[in-house]
């Protein structure tokens, strides 16, 4: 499809006014809890039941949506080969861009070196804090996390809500659904409208976005308070340049190579960025994440597959957080790593990064497994790091969510065609424009 193809796309619709645009919405929400977290903290932490009900509503409909998708996709599709290729593909993805985030946080650690001149002996670190995180960081070792994606039963994977278990389910739902042929098209087509019916759902729960940005981060700020980032504010700032560096550099020049423009991108997903942000939930923006790159033309196999594996598998913001943090607590204890110990490092990292996904505070949980494994560095330096553990946490889920959408732009050459669709009425004049433009892509 070009832009020069008659579609209803291709039609000038009225924009909406900006302030109607959810985005405008929701950082107007984050805007004002910030304001009242900082100046009423003791109201501000009683809106956490705000954030807390949004992201449970979202959360209760991305079971379905992950096994719709995947099923009808995968069913539509038929040859079992591509999905094959797509699924091995884009695993390779995950570690290559893994292993580099882990290297870029790390050079940017050695570079920006935030934990010189702290000069702290470890032997006086009150380590009680960190209990929790540690007692969740030994629950979960890399071969139960691959373990536990085999659910005990296919309603036990629905009822927790394991986003990799329902996948495997799904998967397997589908691969037999195609064996049927023409016997299963009904079906896939019911499976198809149930998916849509999920979406539409996804569409009225999206309307309280900015209530529940606005409830989470009042809640943020009111308990943690500006004051307890600023003797930090050196790693705070050495992490949020790396990690745009990494979007303008790394993302923005694989984006190219896949013939598209990350900003515009990014522009383009500017509401569900500002969800993520808001309510520091990846899941979240999860549903309005599977539509919209639906809308773009991806193919269901790519959409329903990918995204999810890449919750657990691809979290490369947190990555650069690991490593940074790392080298932030050996800076600090005056700890020199030698080049061996800091490969050993990136290999240990890479593999608790899988263990601990998927469990609440993931990244400092990471970090604390990572540090179990690795004796050279003392555990009880993370608590220098726990005050600001949520600032980090919301950027780290920033870039996990942005390199989701920017993967599935990849699924045009992942090995499956587009399937470009109409848009529905009501889209802005630039969403407009990115479809035609991955629209011509695929061709």
């Amino acid at each position: 499809m070009n832009a020069t193809t008659s579609s209803p796309e291709a039609t000038p619709r009225q924009r909406v006014p900006f302030y109607r645009q959810l985005y405008v919405h929701v950082l107007a929400a984050i805007l004002i809890g910030v304001l009242l977290g900082h100046f009423a903290p003791t109201l501000a932490v009683q809106m956490k039941p705000l954030g807390d009900a949004f992201i449970k509503l979202v959360k209760m409909v991305i079971g379905p949506i992950i096994f719709c998708t995947v099923v009808a996709g995968i069913a539509g599709m038929g040859d079992m080969k591509k999905v094959g290729r797509v699924g091995g593909k884009a695993l390779l993805y995950f570690e290559v861009v893994s292993t580099l985030s882990l290297v870029i946080g790390l050079a940017a650690g050695h570079l920006f070196r935030p934990g010189a001149g702290f000069n702290l002996d470890p032997t006086k670190i009150d380590a009680s804090a960190l209990s929790g995180y540690a007692t969740k960081a030994h629950e979960q070792s890399t071969v139960e996390f691959l373990m536990h994606i085999i659910p005990n039963t296919v309603v036990d994977a629905f009822a927790t809500g394991n986003v990799l278990q329902i996948l495997l389910i799904s998967v397997l739902f589908g691969a037999s659904l195609a064996a049927f042929g023409e016997r299963g098209k009904p079906l896939v087509e019911f499976i198809g409208s149930i998916a849509n019916v999920f979406f539409g759902i996804v569409h009225i729960i999206m309307k309280t976005a900015a209530i529940g940005a606005f409830g989470a981060i009042a809640y943020t700020i009111g308990t943690y308070g500006v004051g307890s980032v600023l003797p930090l504010l050196k790693l705070i700032g050495a992490f949020y340049f790396t990690l745009f560096v990494f979007v303008v550099v790394v993302l923005g020049g694989i984006g190219r190579v896949m013939g598209f423009n990350i900003f515009r991108f990014m522009s383009y997903i500017r509401e569900e960025l500002l969800i993520v942000l808001g309510t520091s939930s990846s899941e979240a923006a999860l549903p309005g994440m599977l539509a919209k790159l639906e809308r773009l033309g991806c193919s269901k196999p790519v959409v329903g597959l990918v995204v999810p594996a890449g919750y657990s598998f691809n979290l490369d913001g947190t990555n650069i957080y690991l490593t940074m943090a790392v080298l932030f607590i050996a800076q600090a204890f005056n700890i020199q790593l030698s080049f061996t110990q800091e490969m050993t490092l990136i290999v240990v990292a890479m593999l608790t990064s899988k263990g601990a996904s998927g469990v609440a505070g993931a990244a400092f949980i990471m970090l604390t497994s990572t540090l179990l494994v690795f004796p050279v560095i003392p555990v009880s330096g993370m608590v220098l790091i726990l005050g600001i553990q949520p600032l980090h946490g919301h950027r780290a889920r920033h870039r996990q969510h942005d390199r989701q959408w920017r993967r599935h732009a990849r699924g045009l050459r992942l090995g499956t065609r587009t399937q470009p669709r109409q848009a529905r009425g009501g889209h802005e004049e630039a969403h407009r424009r990115v479809r035609l433009s991955f629209a011509s892509e695929a061709r």
